[in-house]
């Protein structure tokens, strides 16, 4: 890990670690961690106080600036930042945000929530890696919901030529059933899905499937039986906890899910339900659906998946009204939320004493 100096002049005044509040504590953490002047300056009583917590807190989280680590474990959560965060804004400004965000790799959205998936293919396949090359960014993962989980075979081929290990599209089925009727769709639609997981493993990719409302694969017992039998078919489940939350399950329910998910887990998306998403609201409100903002009590759900040592990425995650804009007016607005709730929950998972 690299070293963090400071520079005082005599009788300047830092404020306390005793004096600061919660809001203070993730606002100068956030802040501190966008630095890009690595070189030592002479600290204002505010850069005195944003730099020595952003300190602490990568010495606390560990020594990989692209990852937040609880150094007790060695555990560490993977980000991949979602396009859709930065709306329809193109690669070239969004891929320096990556590793600003901690991330090692994008998420690739397609139109309505994002553009990026388009405009990739549009500029040609080696001029895009290429581009991701130079910020030194790989393609974590492929979202398609529009083309669903019978119209992939294409795409598993576009993920295996970019070494993009993961696919995330929704299920199909019939919604609203219950007991052993829902646990015969669950594995109707698996044995339907067989073909496609044959092709998706010959290109190196995995399949997963978001709960979602609305959708077969919605009620927390559709989530384990996908997972029980996905077992060796490169199959797993993209856990939103904003759709849980909608039926009613709290911090702990999710951690128990997260335990019987285990190694079907492929992707965990940071996102509580705040507000919701599907009207206007005020931008402080919008946001509540950030970790850290809503009410939602995210250290269960961290602790889960430390203990079944979660390999597969984490998403900050929220969807801002109308779909396809920014989270935020300003992109560095925008990287400033994710690393806020980057905070909340690397605090979530190795808590202060």
């Amino acid at each position: 890990m690299s070293q963090v100096e400071f520079f005082f002049q005599p009788g300047s005044a830092c404020l306390s670690l005793a004096s600061m509040t919660h809001d203070d504590f993730l606002l100068a953490s956030a802040n501190g961690l966008q630095s890009e002047d690595p070189g030592p300056k002479m600290l204002s009583r505010r850069s005195c106080l944003q730099g020595t917590l952003a300190g602490l807190a990568l010495h606390a989280l560990g020594p990989s600036p692209a990852i937040f680590s609880a150094q007790a474990t060695g555990f560490e959560l993977k980000y991949c930042l979602a396009s859709s965060m930065f709306g329809q804004l193109p690669l070239k400004t969004i891929l320096p945000e990556a590793a600003r965000t901690g991330a090692t790799s994008l998420d690739l959205w397609p139109k309505q929530h994002g553009s990026q998936r388009e405009e990739a293919q549009a500029m040609g396949w080696e001029s895009f890696e290429e581009l991701m090359h130079q910020h030194g960014v790989g393609v974590g993962c492929l979202t398609r919901y529009d083309l669903g989980p019978f119209g992939l075979d294409e795409e598993c081929a576009i993920a295996g030529r970019l070494q993009c290990p993961l696919i995330v599209t929704g299920g199909h089925g019939p919604v609203g059933l219950k007991g052993g009727d829902l646990k015969q769709a669950v594995k109707d639609f698996v044995e339907r899905l067989k073909p496609h997981l044959e092709v998706a493993q010959r290109h190196g990719v995995r399949l997963a499937i978001e709960n979602h409302g609305h959708n077969l694969i919605d009620h927390p017992d559709s989530l384990r039986w996908l997972g029980e039998m996905s077992q060796g078919l490169g199959l797993g489940v993209a856990l939103a906890p904003y759709h849980l939350e909608n039926l009613g399950m709290g911090a702990q329910e999710m951690a128990s899910l997260i335990l019987d998910l285990d190694k079907s887990l492929a992707m965990f998306y940071a996102w509580q339900h705040g507000m919701g998403c599907m009207k206007p609201l005020p931008k402080e409100q919008e946001l509540l659906q950030l970790p850290g903002r809503g009410d939602l009590d995210f250290k269960p759900l961290m602790h889960a998946l430390r203990t079944i040592d979660f390999k597969g990425w984490t998403e900050v995650f929220m969807h801002p009204v109308p779909r396809g804009i920014p989270i935020m007016p300003e992109v560095e607005e925008a990287t400033r939320e994710i690393n806020l709730a980057r905070s909340y929950l690397a605090r979530c998972l190795n808590p202060i004493q």
